[in-house]
């Protein structure tokens, strides 16, 4: 008797130490207070070949069940490892179970479930929970419960969802018992046909790689591709550049981009690329060729970029100060044979351009001396023509260049425009490193709609006094910033409280913004929108909006 009780200690120590906690989703807008229940019919040409897959491996049914419950609670949680209380058959306090979706197929995951099952009951007498307190354990084991024999009863305090199976009229019936403060109706009938599509995956091809099936619906498929997806807008037949040609021709005198002291109108920031496009055109620039522009952020930055749609290449752009080595790896594999460059912004890129002669180095000062027409070159721009290409950090560490079309670009840029809600003379500030995809925006999309640009230099963002003071001082509505960088201009505001009566709409992106970092912006400032926003470069930015008042 003392050699078993010390093999149960020891057991459960194991389970209990070894870490892990596995949470249910909370998919409901409105939670509300309450407990309620789903009940779904496992069909019986599902039923049955598993009751015979269980004869024929010699495990019961019940190790089947819990096997497509070890695959709902790792697709819901996207964790291999997952603990799940489990009830006895007689019925009592579930225990937890702890079990990993890492065996290949179904056949191996499901003789892997049965071995846990086992375990455990083999180990069921112990009192668990004596040894949780022991071991000082406070935290609750598990939020799921798997009940295969449908005993049912009330949720404890900490458990979310409770899924039994019970045979009714020889029928087997899946009964999911849920809190409606955690899941509401639609999700949690979700959750369950989760279950049943995992059964049916079992019975109609054990052997089958699980990793390689989803658990989805048809019909949740198309919710999740569709339903989910921003409005669909139709894009005007023109490219980005053509649009801002158009906004030229509407109000030539407004100011379009502001860099210190410096201010350019729409009149004079199109002149200037016009000039720089026609030099590229004359040095041989052909259809989607690429041009690397290295400059700093200042007014020659924009129209350097617009002069390279304009004559029909790729913007690549690359930052000045960054090493010879890393710019001659961006410039070959990219193809690249052109660079605008400017005084001032070449000393590594010259290092670079040694070994690469065949690279043509065009300095923007020289471009707009030489003697070319500052109308618009006209030369013809498809929406499937390669716009940009930026050099992302790549999942393997080595640069990776994304490339993106204008038809892309112009979509992302008219969803930044919808969202923020950007519109005629108000002023986008521009804050990100040139290397950063979401420069572009910042740079462009206010010139689409008459608004205007304001380049905040480096220097002034790293002091958040200051920088707040540009932001002020500019008439900025609308900013984008990283949540770290949202988190100082917080505190600076909360040390310092002044009103920012223009700013309208600030986006965060490039990290997850946290519930507490939004409570406390909206303290300081609960009439400016924050849009929580991320997506991948290779999708043209930013693919999700999520526009919060409070």
């Amino acid at each position: 008797m003392r050699v078993q009780v010390e093999a149960d200690r020891e057991f459960w120590r194991g389970q209990l130490v070894a870490g892990g906690f596995t949470a249910v989703p909370r998919w409901t807008p409105r939670p509300v207070a309450g407990v309620a229940d789903h009940e779904t019919t496992v069909p019986e040409d599902v039923a049955g070949p598993l009751r015979g897959l269980a004869q024929d491996l010699a495990v019961p049914l019940d190790s089947v069940l819990l096997a497509a419950h070890a695959k709902v609670l790792a697709a819901l949680s996207g964790e291999r490892e997952v603990v799940s209380g489990y009830v006895p058959a007689d019925g009592g306090r579930p225990l937890p179970c702890r079990l990993t979706t890492e065996p290949p197929t179904w056949r191996t995951l499901l003789l892997n479930a049965h071995r846990a099952a086992s375990e455990l009951l083999a180990h069921q007498d112990f009192p668990v929970d004596d040894l949780r307190r022991e071991l000082g354990l406070t935290e609750p084991p598990f939020e799921a419960v798997f009940d295969p024999g449908g005993v049912g009863g009330d949720l404890a305090e900490d458990t979310v969802v409770r899924i039994g199976f019970s045979w009714r009229d020889d029928r087997l019936v899946l009964r999911l018992r849920y809190r409606t403060d955690v899941l509401d109706a639609d999700c949690a009938a979700r959750i369950a046909g989760y279950h049943v599509t995992a059964l049916a995956l079992i019975a109609v091809g054990p052997d089958a790689e699980h990793g390689r099936q989803g658990l989805l619906s048809a019909e949740e498929l198309h919710f999740q591709l569709e339903g989910l997806a921003g409005p669909r807008r139709e894009l005007p037949d023109r490219r980005m550049h053509e649009l801002f040609e158009q906004r030229v021709r509407e109000h030539p005198d407004a100011v379009a981009a502001v860099h210190g002291e410096r201010r350019w109108t729409y009149r004079e920031l199109n002149a200037r690329a016009n000039r720089l496009a026609r030099a590229l055109l004359a040095r041989g620039l052909r259809r989607e060729g690429v041009v690397a522009v290295v400059t700093e952020r200042n007014l020659d930055w924009p129209a350097a970029v617009l002069a390279v749609f304009k004559a029909g290449g790729v913007y690549l752009p690359i930052e000045p100060h960054f090493p010879a080595g890393r710019i001659a790896t961006t410039l070959t594999r990219a193809g690249c044979a052109l660079v605008l460059t400017e005084h001032g912004s070449t000393t590594t890129l010259d290092q670079a351009l040694e070994s690469l002669p065949r690279i043509g180095k065009v300095l923007i000062d020289a471009a707009y001396a030489e003697d070319h027409a500052d109308d618009d070159p006209g030369v013809p721009v498809a929406p499937d023509q390669l716009a940009y290409i930026y050099f992302t950090s790549g999942s393997t560490g080595e640069p990776k260049g994304a490339m993106c079309e204008h038809a892309g670009m112009l979509n992302h840029l008219y969803a930044k425009i919808d969202d923020l809600e950007l519109g005629e003379g108000q002023v986008v500030a521009q804050t990100a490193p040139q290397c950063f995809d979401i420069s572009l925006w910042q740079l462009v999309s206010g010139l689409l709609v008459g608004g205007q640009t304001l380049l905040v230099e480096q220097e002034v963002i790293l002091d958040v006094q200051r920088f707040v003071d540009r932001i002020v001082e500019g008439r900025v509505a609308v900013l984008q910033v990283v949540p770290s960088y949202l988190d100082v201009v917080v505190s600076c505001l909360r040390q310092h409280p002044r009103e920012l009566p223009d700013l309208r709409c600030v986006s965060v992106t490039g990290e997850a913004l946290k519930k507490e970092l939004t409570e406390r912006w909206f303290a300081v400032q609960p009439g400016i929108k924050l849009v929580n926003a991320y997506g991948l470069t290779e999708t043209s930015d930013d693919t999700n909006h999520e526009v919060m008042d409070r």
